[in-house]
């Protein structure tokens, strides 16, 4: 089985969501620094078009497969991957590892009034990590310095960022160097979920990888997102031809 599979010149890692989660849980416990990418059919469709995004994109430590369409595109090229890898679902686990072993978070990005409800939901839910900081993703150039210089001084394990794509890879790449610690993820909406502001897609959606037609159902303006779906799978057929 190979390590990596490259699509459309993304390398995506080929790894179970449990092992994924204790492959990161080694690296927090080991005071090490990981930048992840959860990378679905429209983030691979804009690093075509957008260079800085894509060298962003290319510096993580892994790439996961957020979306059903890269794994579906995984088979399609004869190199499958051993399923979906989603933010959300990784958030989850680490949020539960941490708390079993004390460990330190701060979360970044998304409307203020979900930002305190996610901290809230962590206070309930996991009473034995420590937040060491919650901003929302309202902020300036400026402000961005003193949040990368208050992320080093927290000694976070993890640093979970709901900054939306491009942006919260970009910052993650452009701020990396400043770090000695942490793992940094792009988790994209996935506060919006766990604060309760917006329902996830019931389990027998999911469970049937519907979950982004759902999303398109609950939030009709997400239609021109979607597209990049159909764009994305014509491009990997074009790969597949080609190689």
């Amino acid at each position: 089985m190979e390590q990596t599979v490259e699509i459309l010149g993304i390398p995506f890692y080929n790894v179970s969501q449990n092992a994924f989660i204790e492959e990161l849980m080694g690296a927090a416990a080991n005071n090490e620094r990981r930048f992840v990418v959860t990378a679905n059919p429209e983030i691979v469709m804009h690093a075509q078009q957008d260079i800085a995004f894509n060298q962003a994109v290319l510096n993580a430590d892994y790439i996961v497969a957020d979306g059903i369409g890269v794994v579906k595109a995984a088979s399609s090229i004869g190199k499958p991957l051993q399923g979906r890898v989603t933010g959300y679902d990784t958030m989850l686990g680490l949020l539960k590892r941490a708390n079993e072993m004390k460990m330190r978070v701060y979360f970044l990005g998304a409307k203020p009034n979900v930002i305190e409800k996610v901290v809230e939901q962590v206070q309930i839910n996991y009473q034995n990590i420590e937040v060491v900081g919650a901003r929302d993703g309202y902020f300036s150039a400026e402000e961005s310095a003193l949040i990368a210089e208050e992320i080093t001084a927290s000694e976070a394990d993890f640093v979970f960022l709901a900054l939306g794509f491009p942006r919260q890879e970009k910052w993650i790449a452009a701020n990396l160097e400043n770090f000695k610690k942490g793992i940094f993820i792009g988790v994209g909406g996935s506060f919006d979920v766990f604060s309760g502001c917006t329902k996830r897609a019931p389990g027998i959606w999911v469970k049937l990888n519907l979950e982004w037609l759902y999303r398109i159902l609950s939030q009709p303006s997400r239609w021109r997102r979607a597209m990049a779906i159909p764009r994305f799978m014509a491009a990997v057929q074009r790969q597949r031809k080609q190689g």
